[in-house]
């Protein structure tokens, strides 16, 4: 059974960090990609960040870009995100989702929502003083 578990979230003054985390199993996908989206309460869900199998693609929206950073480890199917000088803007239920379409470790990750099959359950970041 495809799972997805993100861990990490919490609260975190401005300027702080965090590192979220997304353990996948029971995947099917030899290549899959990993994104992670937000929502803020009433407003739509966004993309953050993607990263395809093999690390060579990244995407970042613009409102992240320069903060934060995605990585991935293959060994332990774990994706992280890794979230510098934390603003108010980014308090959210973050999520993470796979995308099982890729026919190869090189095919670029997506932010289109629909390409992901599989959602975590979501893990909140505050970001107040």
């Amino acid at each position: 059974q495809l799972q997805l578990v993100e861990s990490g979230g919490g609260l975190v003054q401005p300027g702080g960090s965090l590192r979220l985390s997304c353990a996948a199993s029971g995947f099917t996908s030899k290549w899959f990609a990993i994104g992670w989206f937000r929502q803020a309460p009433g407003k739509e869900r966004e993309a953050v960040s993607c990263i395809n199998f093999s690390g060579s693609d990244k995407k970042y929206a613009d409102a992240v870009r320069g903060r934060f950073t995605i990585s991935r480890d293959n060994a332990k199917n774990t994706v992280y995100l890794q979230m510098n000088s934390l603003q108010s803007a980014d308090s959210a239920i973050y999520y993470c989702a796979i995308d099982e379409s890729p026919g190869w470790d090189q095919a670029m990750c997506v932010f289109h929502v629909g390409m992901y099959s599989a959602w975590g359950q979501g893990t909140p970041v505050t970001v107040s003083s």
